[in-house]
C-alpha cells in the first residue's frame, strides 16, 4: 500500500492573491506562520476545520486549494 497525500496550491493562491504573505494567510486563519509553511511544504495535512478556514480566506472551494494523490511508490 503506497503513502497518501494532501497536497495543495496555497503558496500559488497567496501570490495570485496580491503576493499575500504567510503571516498575513496565517492571521487570517488563526494559525501561526509555521503551520502555512508546513503546509506549503506538504508536511502537515490540515484539519477540515483549516482547510475550510483556508478556502473561506481565498474565496474559494476546498477542492480548488487541497488535492489528494496517492503515491503508489512501493
Amino acid at each position: 500500500m503506497g503513502n497518501n497525500l494532501v497536497g495543495n496550491h496555497i503558496r500559488k493562491l497567496r501570490f495570485d492573491h496580491d503576493e499575500m504573505t504567510q503571516q498575513q494567510l496565517a492571521d487570517k486563519v488563526g494559525v501561526t506562520r509555521q503551520t502555512i509553511v508546513a503546509l506549503e511544504k506538504g508536511n502537515y495535512s490540515p484539519s477540515l476545520e483549516l482547510a475550510f478556514r483556508i478556502a473561506r480566506a481565498f474565496n474559494l472551494p476546498i477542492e480548488s486549494i487541497f488535492y489528494y494523490e496517492e503515491d503508489h511508490k512501493k
